[in-house]
């Protein structure tokens, strides 16, 4: 089936403009002009996949029929002496604690 991609959703340089703002993304004006062009092209695409029935087609993440296998969370009890020895093993601690540096 051919599908004919014509331009009903254009993005103009200054919605590029925004994107590329909110992303933290440096771009010359070519490329503005580039984009505008394919990300209108793409737009237009999820627009002609609305006009597909999709009535009975159960909704779906994946197809392989493959499942997550987890284990079952379990707490394992120490001694302190232990937990001493677990704990000076790291490279820095403090009150008993592994120090970490920010994740955030």
């Amino acid at each position: 089936m051919y599908l004919s991609l014509t331009t009903t959703m254009a993005l103009s340089k200054k919605d590029v403009e925004h994107i590329a703002l909110l992303a933290r993304l440096g771009l010359t004006e070519a490329e503005k002009e580039k984009f505008a062009s394919q990300l209108s092209s793409i737009l237009d695409y999820f627009e002609q996949l609305k006009e597909v029935n999709t009535n009975g087609v159960e909704p779906t993440a994946q197809v392989t029929g493959l499942e997550n296998v987890l284990r079952d969370d379990v707490v394992e009890s120490y001694d302190a002496e232990t937990m001493k020895k677990l704990v000076d093993l790291a490279p820095e601690h403090e009150d008993n604690l592994v120090k970490t540096k920010s994740v955030f």
